[in-house]
């Protein structure tokens, strides 16, 4: 299992050669430096050129499929607790490391949780982009199958009928980026110096995939309840879905610094996202539902984070919510993870050399 992410911290070259050339290569060093620059009354540039950094990361995923109507079924389903640890190298922009999955490192390579998630960061602009592909140990959290019906029996019961797969990518802008640093909460290569918080858009691209096996499901509830059980709703009657997800998202992040070299970040967006979806029965035959409307997705970062430049420590949270939803059938799929990290950064730039840093 692979976790990389990257830092992007943009460096304009300060050699140039002739006058025609310096006339081009000014404008483009202009530009590239803008992306870059920062008030440092309120953000301390990075120092370094190298760190290294040991990260522990805990995944978790939910799901709930679900049917409307006043006798709705529904089912929550998750995956048993994910933990990695792992080293991670950094040179400048680029950072990149390898975690261990601690719980799952015998499974067969079909069964394997797989994870990629890769951020690129500059004081303008940033980008998400994730690839998960969850396992097959699956737990049944809860399950409604309608009014006056108990299904206790049901609960944290595994469930292997289940597969998901998510792709995405994510592009934001930052409004206050010369004062607000979103690298000093999450990248950890700036110093927020004095508290800001900044607006921000973005938009985003998802594919969401399904692999359920209804069938399944519909036998654990005839062995555990009974074969007189309700059966399970039309709605949850299908083998796969894949969801494509289009939003533009609008929010607000802030920089708290509560005591020196000390920042806690909190950032909240929410986007409008226009949803397609489609399905297969187990006939193979196109699924008669078509999810094509417009809903309400979040994103949510949190940031805590010491940085005395040489060192730093800290932990960071994010969480992705997609909702999907039509007259006969829902989605709900809340994804995240919680990193843990303690790092080190070495070999001065020269504009700091000669400084006590």
């Amino acid at each position: 299992m692979i976790l990389t992410s990257v830092v992007l911290q943009v460096v304009a070259q300060d050699t140039l050669q002739t006058e025609q050339p310096e006339k081009k290569m000014s404008w483009l060093r202009r530009t590239i430096r803008g992306f870059s620059y920062v008030d440092e009354r309120y953000v301390e540039p990075q120092h370094y050129n190298w760190s290294v950094m040991l990260q522990a990361t805990h995944t978790y995923d939910y799901y709930r499929l679900s049917t409307s109507g006043s006798d709705g079924q529904s089912v929550w389903l998750s995956p048993e607790p994910n933990f990695k640890v792992g080293p991670y190298f950094g040179w400048r922009w680029v950072f990149l490391g390898y975690t261990f999955d601690l719980k799952h490192v015998d499974v067969d390579m079909k069964d394997l949780k797989q994870e990629i998630d890769l951020s690129i960061y500059s004081a303008q602009i940033g980008a998400d982009i994730y690839y998960r592909r969850t396992g097959v140990d699956y737990k049944i959290r809860d399950l409604k199958l309608g009014k006056n019906v108990n299904t206790d029996v049901m609960e944290g019961l595994p469930f292997g009928g289940i597969s998901v797969g998510i792709t995405g990518v994510n592009l934001y802008y930052i409004f206050n980026h010369q004062r607000f640093s979103y690298p000093a909460a999450f990248a950890q290569s700036t110093i927020q110096k004095i508290s800001c918080g900044s607006w921000m858009v973005g938009v985003g691209y998802t594919k969401n995939s399904i692999e359920f096996d209804h069938e399944k499901l519909q036998s654990e509830i005839d062995k555990r309840m009974g074969p007189q059980a309700i059966k399970l709703d039309s709605g949850l009657m299908f083998n796969s879905v894949k969801y494509y997800n289009i939003s533009a998202s609008v929010g607000y992040a802030y920089n708290w610094v509560f005591a020196k070299n000390c920042l806690f970040c909190s950032s909240l967006s929410l986007a409008l996202a226009y949803k397609r979806s489609r399905g297969e029965t187990e006939k193979g035959e196109k699924y008669h539902f078509d999810i094509n409307n417009l809903n309400i997705d979040g994103v949510g970062r949190f940031g805590l984070v010491y940085n005395n430049m040489r060192w730093y420590a800290g932990a960071s949270v994010i969480v992705r919510a997609y909702n999907y939803r039509n007259s006969r059938f829902a989605a709900n799929n809340i994804f995240g993870s919680l990193n843990m990290y303690i790092g080190y950064n070495f070999g001065a730039r020269s504009r700091y050399k000669k400084q006590k840093v």
